[in-house]
């Protein structure tokens, strides 16, 4: 069994056997062309204003109260984060129903304990072993000793961002402010390989491609983000893609409802395997 991975803070693997069509990519594959690069080659110039409004934008988030999604190569995740009561949950879904494998996740953090219920469909589910020991509908309650610093199952209090926007920001190479809180340019994403929303490996097989990489970002009457687009080029034999990341109701986020006991049971070994 092979991973592909959305990876972010708490976001799941992407999974898919050998021979299972992958899910289809999401955005313009032919979105690659850079902002404002120069004919010449010359280095971009980065507007420091833009710039510094962008890591401004993220602070707010490090308060640890909001809600979230995330869009990307054919998943999707939405949730919150209530660091007042230690608290987070996510809600994701990978692959179509109509794919071979179709995932779904509902993660539950409650310091400190941590609840995930999965569901597997498709064609290919009853190939994923253990998948009877899985597809349980109930929770599932984690060792945090297995789950401590795995990016699909674990959530690092202390990194309360999903998407590592702030990481993202720091990695700008060039910004304009375009409008009144919206901003264009390009990300280095070799310096970015720590923000949750991409995955490394992916970033590793960009290559030079991902040195200027095309992003939007929109802001909110007080400067936070709102929203973080960025348009991955063709590699190889993927596809280009849009990783959409969006925030929201800053402050207004709520303590995250833990499942009831009858309707949670001990994880067993395959779910730990399946996201090795």
């Amino acid at each position: 069994m092979t991973v592909r991975r959305m990876s972010a803070g708490l976001v799941a693997a992407a999974l898919f056997t050998p021979g299972v069509a992958a899910c289809t990519t999401t955005g313009d594959a032919g979105s690659t062309a850079t902002p404002s690069a120069t004919a010449s080659g010359a280095a971009p110039q980065v507007d420091s204003d833009a710039k510094q409004a962008l890591l401004d934008s993220t602070r707010e988030i490090s308060n640890g109260n909001f809600r979230f999604s995330m869009s990307g190569a054919g998943s999707v995740a939405e949730g919150q984060v209530h660091q007042p009561s230690q608290s987070a949950e996510m809600r994701i879904r990978l692959g179509e129903p109509t794919d071979d494998l179709a995932i779904s996740l509902d993660l539950v953090h409650a310091k400190p304990d941590s609840w995930v219920k999965l569901d597997l469909k498709g064609s290919a589910a009853t190939r994923v072993p253990g998948v009877d020991r899985l597809n349980l509908g109930k929770y599932q309650h984690l060792d945090q000793n297995r789950i401590q610093g795995d990016r699909n199952l674990g959530f690092d209090f202390d990194q309360v961002d999903p998407a590592g926007s702030e990481v993202l920001t720091q990695a700008v190479t060039e910004a304009q402010r375009t409008g009144d809180g919206t901003y264009t340019g390009t990300i280095d994403l070799s310096k970015a390989a720590d923000a949750g929303s991409l995955d490394p490996t992916l970033i590793t097989a960009l290559g030079p491609q991902g040195s200027a990489v095309p992003f939007t970002a929109t802001t909110d009457a007080q400067g936070r983000l709102t929203e973080l687009v960025v348009q991955l080029p063709q590699s190889g034999q993927a596809a280009g893609q849009e990783i959409k990341v969006t925030y929201s109701d800053y402050g207004n986020a709520t303590e995250a409802t833990k499942p009831p006991a009858d309707q949670v049971v001990e994880a067993p070994p395959e779910l730990y395997n399946l996201f090795d």
